[in-house]
This record gives structure tokens, C-alpha cells and sequence, in this order.
């Protein structure tokens, strides 16, 4: 019996753990990065640069079942956007060549959002037009789903689950930001975003139609400065006043959110997935278990 395949490209930390998720169940998995010996010993590996034009053009020939795009810019300004993002999505599309994969999953970001005032973001809330960051995420959504592949994009934020974090030594500190303004955060424990992939694999696998478009979020956005309250205390620690710092503009991944809003999972819930982790509580907590 035909094992489904799966090719991961930009497999990073995310990637990796998606792929193990996929390989328990019986999946062929490839994973392209640059450096292709990061990758497990279990896992097909290739090395390219998605950043570069005709990195992907070995793709067509393996005929992968399913694709996973795990982009990253390839720097924090606007060009290393375009980089790691639109023009990458380019090179995945040509690389494909006339290959059809049964589905592409891209991993995006909640940051496309325009919403930035505290205020609710659904699926098809509007998106940002002044973030020349965001800009190149959404160019690169928008080649995806009109690129007549089958396709969907998942939007993840403030993707936590690494043990002593940045987030987690400055709270160690006890440096916090201010409780005013207020700012609210959305947050997803990386177990998830591995766990939320499979699954809409796993779902179009056995023939199940699934959403274009996805928010990753856990249950409970919060403000920010109830997060790093919160994790103090589980962290024994008392925090005096004036150790609290200016609003915190600390991300838990690279993959930041920007403005201040709060977004609904009511896709992710409708598919079926059930979250490991679903609310921060519950993922800092097995967190400080593992310290």
C-alpha cells in the first residue's frame, strides 16, 4: 500500500515536529532547508535556498503527495520580507512545475491583520495595507490561493514551547511591562501549530474538504502584562513595580504579531482539532514541568 508523502520546504523547528506527527502515522516525509543535516535522520533531506530563483525546481519530479510552506524572512526589513515570503512562494509555484499536489498548507501569520485597537479578528476580517512586512505575507498568501493548486493558509500567532525563552528569562528577572495600555497577545504553544498541520493533512487525506483560510490561536488572548503577571507568579517570583519595563515588545517566535487585537479559532475548532494546549496557562505550565 501507497504511503502519502509529504514535503516540507523552509523545515525549520515547526516543520520538523509536523513531520513527526505525519511519520507516526505511516507518511513519507522530505524536508528542504538550507542546511539539510539539521534535519532527522528519519527524514528525506534537501538542501536549497527558497530564496533563490530555481531553488525549488527539483520539486516536480518527486511528485509529493501533500506540501508544507514554512517561510521565514530572510531579514527583519521589507526586502528580506519580499524575500522570504513572496518571492519564495514564486519559486515553490515554478518549482512545482504542472505537478498538482493533492493540497499545499502555507504557514502565515496573524500580523496580515489590519486590526490594531484591542478589537476581535475572524478568518475574513480585513487586512493590513500600510505593513510592508505583512504586505509580502499576504502577496505570498494571495499567489498561493489563485495559483489554482489546492490550498490553504494558516495564519499562526505568537508561536511559544520553547523552553527558557526570552519571553520566560526576562520574566525570570522580573522585568514586566506595564499593565496600561493595555495590549492584548495571542499566543499558540508550538505542539499545536505541529498538531493543527497534521491534522488538515490528515483530514484531506481521507477525503475531507478543508477551509482556505485558518486562524492558530489558542482559546484565551490576553493582555500582555496578565501573561507575564501570571508567569511570575507560576515562576515563584514576586514582582516589584519598579521592575516593570515599558509594554513588552517581546515575540515568543520570530513570526510576531503586530498591532494589538484579538482573534477568534473558530475554524481551527470547527475541523476538529482538538487543542493540547488551550489556553497559556496550560502550555507555561508544561513548560516550568520540563525545567
Amino acid at each position: 500500500m501507497k504511503h502519502s508523502s509529504v514535503l516540507i520546504v523552509g523545515c525549520g523547528d515547526i516543520g520538523i515536529r509536523t513531520g513527526g506527527l505525519l511519520m507516526a502515522q505511516g507518511w513519507d516525509v522530505a524536508g528542504v532547508r538550507r542546511d539539510s543535516s539539521k534535519l532527522p535522520a528519519e527524514f528525506v533531506a534537501y538542501a536549497a535556498n527558497y530564496t533563490q530563483s530555481a531553488s525549488l525546481d527539483f520539486i516536480a519530479p518527486l511528485e509529493p503527495d501533500f506540501v508544507i510552506a514554512t517561510f521565514n524572512p530572510a531579514d527583519r526589513t521589507p526586502a528580506g520580507y519580499k524575500a522570504g515570503f513572496q518571492n519564495a512562494m514564486s519559486h515553490l509555484i515554478s518549482g512545482l512545475g504542472s505537478h498538482r499536489p493533492r493540497h499545499i498548507l502555507m504557514v502565515s501569520s496573524t500580523r496580515v491583520f489590519a486590526e490594531a485597537r484591542g478589537g476581535w479578528v475572524n478568518d475574513d476580517s480585513p487586512l493590513t495595507d500600510d505593513d510592508p512586512c505583512a504586505l509580502a505575507i499576504i502577496a505570498a498568501e494571495q499567489q498561493l490561493l489563485t495559483s489554482g493548486h489546492n490550498a490553504s493558509v494558516v495564519r499562526f500567532a505568537g508561536i511559544y514551547g520553547i523552553p527558557r525563552s526570552r519571553l520566560m528569562s526576562r520574566v525570570g528577572r522580573g522585568e514586566l511591562c506595564h499593565s496600561e495600555p493595555v495590549s492584548y497577545t495571542n499566543r499558540i504553544h508550538r505542539d499545536d501549530c505541529a498538531g493543527f498541520l497534521a491534522h488538515l493533512l490528515q483530514l484531506v487525506d481521507v477525503g475531507k474538504k478543508i477551509e482556505s483560510l485558518y486562524i492558530g490561536v489558542d482559546n484565551e488572548p490576553a493582555p500582555r502584562y496578565e501573561v507575564e503577571s501570571w508567569l511570575a507568579g507560576a515562576m515563584g517570583l514576586e514582582v516589584l513595580p519598579q521592575q516593570r519595563l515599558p509594554a513588552s515588545v517581546d515575540q515568543p517566535t520570530g513570526r510576531g504579531e503586530s498591532g494589538h487585537k484579538r482573534c477568534r479559532n473558530k475554524a481551527l475548532h470547527d475541523s476538529g482539532y482538538q487543542l493540547i494546549y488551550p489556553d497559556y496557562k496550560s502550555g507555561y505550565n508544561a513548560l516550568l514541568a520540563q525545567n
